[in-house]
């Protein structure tokens, strides 16, 4: 099987046979991931996962989902509602699964937007957005992202309100070819999948506009009842930077997003 049908697009440059093209000049070396983000398990950090729910009893999350609210749309207005710690694909409780196993200690908040069908319509997405910001958490998981270039401009200037709010938003690429929002702006992390079967590698591609390939090869991931499943995309590589992100604002309080990238940066795997 080739790399080009294996991994989802924007993941290329994390593949086996073209990450040389990954390697850098590390201009202040390589960074000890110990003194990034020994010694804490995330306790004390808010993430928000704007996903299809997370299912507050699996035993994957153990109990950290804080809270739980869903967007609802009606016409082109919407609305922030309390949910009931549900998940209504599968989707959300994977991604939250996946933060959960590296940052153990974080609190957890779900913001419900995508439906059954695991899509949302972009006004949803930038309400659950805008909540998002405004909602006290320190990370931002988006394992999903819209291509309406209508909404461009929106998107831009949610994720730039996050930069100056220091939130760190941590976004998926699109699975197909083709921009995505917000996940191609320099204001977010920008994730796509790598080949490597491993939670505890990633690289940093200093040619993006997706920086950074984490896990998301055939991922054993939560899902709903209770249920654990095999998954490959993008969406479950952004959880993976966003827990390491966790542990990073945990261990170093008040620090900001570009500085917290640049820690994922030069604590990333040499691409070998």
């Amino acid at each position: 099987m080739t790399t080009d049908r294996v991994l989802p697009a924007w993941s290329e440059p994390f593949a086996a046979d073209r990450r040389a093209r990954l390697a850098r000049r590390r201009p202040f070396g390589t960074l000890d991931r110990e003194a990034a983000f020994g010694g804490t398990d995330g306790s004390g950090v808010r993430i928000a996962i704007v996903d299809s729910g997370i299912e507050a009893a699996h035993p994957a999350v153990a109990g950290r989902v804080v809270e739980s609210v869903r967007i609802e749309q009606s016409g082109d207005d919407t609305a922030l509602l309390q949910d009931d710690g549900l998940d209504v694909v599968g989707h959300g409780t994977a991604s939250a699964g996946i933060i959960h196993a590296i940052a153990p200690g974080a609190d957890l908040l779900s913001i419900r937007v995508l439906g059954p069908d695991n899509r949302a319509k972009g006004l949803s997405f930038l309400a659950a957005l805008e909540w998002a910001i405004e909602s006290g958490a320190s990370v931002v998981n988006l394992s999903l992202s819209s291509r309406s270039e209508a909404l461009y401009a929106d998107f831009h200037a949610l994720a730039d309100r996050a930069y100056f709010a220091n939130v760190l938003l941590v976004a998926a690429a699109n699975n197909v070819p083709g921009p995505s929002y917000p996940s191609l702006f320099a204001a977010v992390v920008s994730v796509a999948a790598h080949d490597v079967r491993d939670p505890d590698v990633w690289f940093y591609n200093p040619e993006p506009p997706v920086e950074f390939g984490a896990y998301g090869l055939d991922v054993d991931v939560a899902w709903r009842g209770g249920g654990r499943m095999r998954a490959t995309g993008n969406s479950f590589a952004a959880p993976h930077i966003a827990g390491r992100a966790a542990l990073i604002r945990a261990r170093h309080p008040g620090i900001s997003p570009f500085e917290t990238k640049a820690m994922l940066a030069a604590t990333a795997n040499e691409p070998g």
